[in-house]
């Protein structure tokens, strides 16, 4: 009896029991669909394909962004994309806080392409959606919201032997010099120390100045890319492929007792593993570019002959569709000229500004100053002249010999201590036409008198003004081979108000000229000589494309001779006055 009834009081419990589940599950039934309706609420199925879909971008890009810090997160292949969507898609999927974007470093937040963010809990629960489309890689989906738009940088990533082994044998790289001590501070040099620092403080200021050897172009370019803002390691992505490789660092170890196939061997090495690459078969190596720490003469031999100068890296097929910026360019069209590295590397805008201000008060008691060797085994050469002219001229000329045995020209101080007390700085050719002399005088707010224009009106043309009046004077080295005019009294002859114009525009022009300490983290509202030489790649690379786009293929024409590249600006001169011919080999002091 008591068996029964706590079996029938058993069935009761559990019949209760059952009726609370059931209506548990009905209550919880009625609230999804509830939910899930206010998700649907204005909004196609479609929609909810592409919120699951940005989803499984946000994780496979997060899960692939372990590249360098100031990159692109590279976008999930198809393959990838598909996985993912295919996972969430047999789940619920529930997003509870605003949707967080992979780790950019670009000194601001910024989301990626495509992905959606909420501060609303989010619910979807999907079933059999189909694959999405794939994000096309290419440059030109990118956002137009997207600062680094049209300016990704990609990097190679190149074997060791084609950069950074050199640097472990620094002491090789020049015949008559140690380069070693010239690589330290990321190729800045060693700080300028000096045993009086009040001495160094009264002509340059504090901090910022390093003794920087001038073929170490090279090394300070790619050390400033590293820190570009808008590198990325997805190269579908990337405007530009930047091509690391020391080409004149390499040159420089074979100039002197080494045959051509062994000032030849990197290069070919290079061309034939940069033809392998996939990148290459894009513009097929028409966005790509590289740096060249020597004048471009250096790398281009014209014959195969072991008496001949420098490597043929710019004559080998590849190259040719390749841009060089270097130190000085050459006659050829995929070449640009790009400043030589000064002694002035500041990590802070301030720096820049204090330095300019210093050099509009400084007092200048000389009119013109010549620093400089004679060339005595070049007929074509003015500096004899120039020199004489300077000796005759004590009252207005300060003459600083750098003669075999004399160190002047190498001390920065004594450099810059010249050029800060003259008015106007004489800039003749030297080996080749242009002289890093011109970047020291600027940078001392020295304005610079040219003889040639190849020495800078049609060499610097990103970072110099368009008109040279305004900033140099001009006085033709056949004037004064002819003994036409007198340097002293072409200069006097120049008004007051005209001087401090062209001072003040060279003083503007300081931040364009100088590279800043890669270390730092740029300067934010000047733009300098690295800065510009970016920009003016990537807009050549820009109208490259769009010719390409367009069916107007510039092939062979990327690279041809230009004979009258030399000739005065807004001049028509016969191209057979012009020097056209290889310049005398590049010295190494």
């Amino acid at each position: 009896m008591e068996n029964s009834q706590w079996i029938a009081g058993g069935h009761k419990y559990h019949n209760q029991l059952w009726f609370v589940l059931t209506a548990s599950f009905l209550i919880f039934l009625v609230l999804i669909c509830t939910d899930y309706s206010s998700l649907n609420s204005g909004r196609s199925f479609n929609q909810v394909t592409y919120f699951v879909t940005n989803f499984a971008n946000v994780i496979a890009t997060q899960n692939q962004d372990q590249h360098h810090p100031n990159s692109l997160p590279p976008q999930a292949t198809d393959s990838q994309t598909a996985d993912q969507t295919k996972r969430i898609s047999n789940s619920s999927i529930t997003n509870t806080s605003s949707s967080t974007p992979a780790p950019f470093s670009f000194g601001y937040e910024r989301k990626p392409n495509n992905v959606t963010s909420s501060n609303d809990t989010q619910i979807a629960t999907v079933n059999n959606i189909p694959p999405p489309q794939a994000i096309p890689n290419t440059k030109h989906q990118i956002s137009d919201s997207d600062s680094c738009s049209g300016r990704y940088i990609y990097v190679y990533d190149l074997p060791k032997r084609f950069n950074q082994d050199m640097l472990k044998n620094c002491h090789s790289l020049q015949r008559w010099t140690d380069m070693c001590p010239y690589m330290s501070n990321m190729g800045l040099g060693p700080k300028l120390t000096v045993k009086s620092s009040k001495r160094r403080d009264r002509l340059l200021g504090a901090k910022g100045w390093f003794a920087t050897n001038q073929f170490s172009l090279e090394v300070i370019f790619h050390n400033r890319m590293k820190k570009y803002k808008c590198l990325t390691s997805d190269s579908s992505l990337a405007s530009a492929i930047f091509v690391p490789f020391y080409a004149g660092l390499d040159v420089g170890r074979y100039l002197w007792g080494y045959n051509t196939s062994i000032r030849d061997a990197s290069p070919l090495e290079l061309v034939k593993w940069l033809s392998n690459r996939p990148e290459w078969k894009t513009m097929w190596g028409k966005d790509h570019f590289l740096v060249g720490g020597r004048i471009a003469w250096d790398f281009r031999r014209q014959t195969d002959n072991d008496s001949d100068w420098g490597s043929k890296l710019m004559f080998l097929p590849e190259s040719k569709n390749m841009t060089l910026l270097s130190i000085e360019s050459s006659s050829w069209t995929n070449e640009q000229a790009i400043p030589y590295p000064t002694y002035f590397h500041p990590s802070k805008e301030s720096q820049v500004s204090q330095w300019q201000r210093r050099m509009r008060k400084r007092k200048r008691p000389y009119l013109f100053t010549f620093a400089g060797a004679p060339r005595p085994d070049y007929k074509e050469n003015i500096r004899d002249m120039i020199i004489s002219q300077c000796q005759s001229s004590t009252k207005h000329c300060r003459l600083v010999g750098c003669y075999h045995g004399a160190n002047k020209c190498d001390d920065p101080l004594d450099v810059m201590k010249v050029f800060q007390s003259s008015v106007f700085c004489l800039q003749p050719s030297g080996d080749s036409f242009t002289r890093r002399s011109i970047f020291d005088s600027i940078l001392a707010g020295c304005i610079p008198v040219f003889f040639h224009p190849g020495s800078a009106y049609v060499q610097y043309t990103w970072h110099f003004p368009s008109s040279p009046s305004k900033y140099s004077v001009f006085i033709s080295e056949n004037d004064i081979k002819e003994k036409k005019v007198m340097i002293n009294e072409t200069l006097l002859r120049v008004p007051k108000d005209e001087v401090l114009a062209m001072r003040e525009e060279v003083i503007r022009l300081i931040p364009k000229i100088i590279y800043a300490d890669p270390r730092a983290s740029g300067l934010d509202t000047f733009e300098d000589a690295f800065d510009i030489a970016v920009k003016g790649l990537l807009d050549k690379v820009e109208k490259t494309r769009r010719e390409m786009e367009e069916g107007k293929d510039p092939g062979n024409a990327f690279s041809l001779l230009n004979g009258t590249k030399f000739e005065m600006p807004g001049t028509k001169r016969n191209a057979r006055t012009v020097r056209m011919k290889e310049p005398q080999r590049q010295r190494e002091s």
